[in-house]
């Protein structure tokens, strides 16, 4: 039951990823840089520091606890984490949402689930478990359904490109590198994980139960943060836009509801972590899968959320049924996975 639990959990936490970006569609008069920042603080910096507050108990004595080779291999694997993500972003600008996501997610998905038994040297011996190769079918049925959407996604791009005659900056040649260094420095955030686990271990002893994960955000969020910003202040420097942080002027008296979705994007994007965690302790003997539990669902969730809002009301029918094998293939590998780490439990 509790894996079970578990699954369910990571649901909270992938539709909340799922609908994060959302409210960036409400941003008015600033700067890309300027709203990644703001809603970046929000996710990578702040939420992290008052959750780990609220819920770990005796903090400052499992800080000091804590081995400190944790934490710093925490914070690092955090940092490229953060490239990764800055990386991603960009990418949509060149190859669009959908191929990015389908690229990216896809080799994260896969990479960031195997990458910690691999460095661990355990990952003959987990293929030897009970329910391995129920395991090993959902890695490859999430890996699978992803590209799957992105093949979708990109004939909706199609579709809805000929409808509006529109031409786009499509450039594969710039694209296709970012969304692969994406993929690999994303899937580190799960490495960053894996690697933190000591620290949740003493948090855990100090009564945190459940929440005990919560702490390694103070790491790996915190090193995320540091790369974003970075980037962002150099774009800031390049653009001269430090001044929407605080300028009202005409055309920018919507300052204070920029504040509240760039605010609103960083509690969702959090929350993915927040529930994440959450799922992550309830899992059973293949609980590294949780990484990719989370990557299929955030696509699933994705997609729907798409459907939803009515994204893919002016696309043909073979995209539509492209896009249904996709989803179909992804509600698959959660259930391949679910199971295999029931099995795993009951070992």
């Amino acid at each position: 039951m509790e894996v079970i639990n578990g699954v369910l959990l990571h649901a909270v936490g992938a539709s909340s990823a799922a609908l994060c970006y959302t409210p960036q569609k409400k941003v008015r008069g600033w700067a890309w840089q300027t709203y990644w920042l703001a809603q970046a603080f929000v996710c990578w910096l702040l939420l992290p520091v008052i959750v780990a507050f609220i819920t770990i108990p005796e903090l400052m004595d499992v800080l000091r606890e804590a081995p400190s080779a944790s934490m710093r291999s925490s914070f690092f694997l955090g940092m490229a984490y953060g490239i990764g993500g800055t990386a991603f972003g960009i990418a949509i600008r060149y190859v669009g949402f959908s191929l990015t996501y389908a690229i990216s997610v896809g080799i994260s998905c896969v990479l960031g689930t195997l990458l910690p038994p691999m460095m661990n040297g355990t990952l003959g011996e987990v293929f030897q478990r009970p329910g391995a190769f129920l395991m090993g079918t959902g890695i490859f049925l999430g890996a699978f359904g992803i590209a799957l959407c992105g093949v979708a996604g990109r004939k909706k791009e199609k579709d809805l490109e000929a409808l509006t005659e529109t031409k786009t900056q499509f450039s594969l040649a710039k694209g296709l590198p970012l969304c692969l260094l994406a993929g690999v420095l994303s899937a580190l955030y799960g490495f960053s994980i894996d690697q933190g686990q000591p620290i949740a271990e003493v948090a855990a002893a100090h009564g945190a139960g459940h929440f005990q994960g919560n702490v390694i955000y103070l790491f790996s969020n915190t090193g995320a943060f540091v790369t974003t910003a970075l980037y962002c202040l150099y774009l800031h420097i390049k653009n001269k836009t430090f001044g929407e942080y605080s300028n009202i002027k005409e055309g920018n008296s919507f300052l204070p509801a920029n504040y509240l979705m760039a605010s609103l994007t960083g509690l969702l994007w959090y929350g993915q972590f927040f529930f994440y965690g959450l799922g992550h302790v309830r899992m059973g003997n293949f609980k590294f899968t949780s990484w990719t539990i989370h990557m299929i669902m955030l696509v699933l969730f994705s997609s729907l959320a798409g459907l939803w809002m009515k994204e893919w009301k002016q696309c043909k029918r073979p995209t539509m049924v492209m896009l249904g094998l996709a989803l179909a293939v992804l509600i698959l590998a959660v259930m391949a996975l679910t199971i295999a780490n029931y099995i795993g439990s009951a070992e």
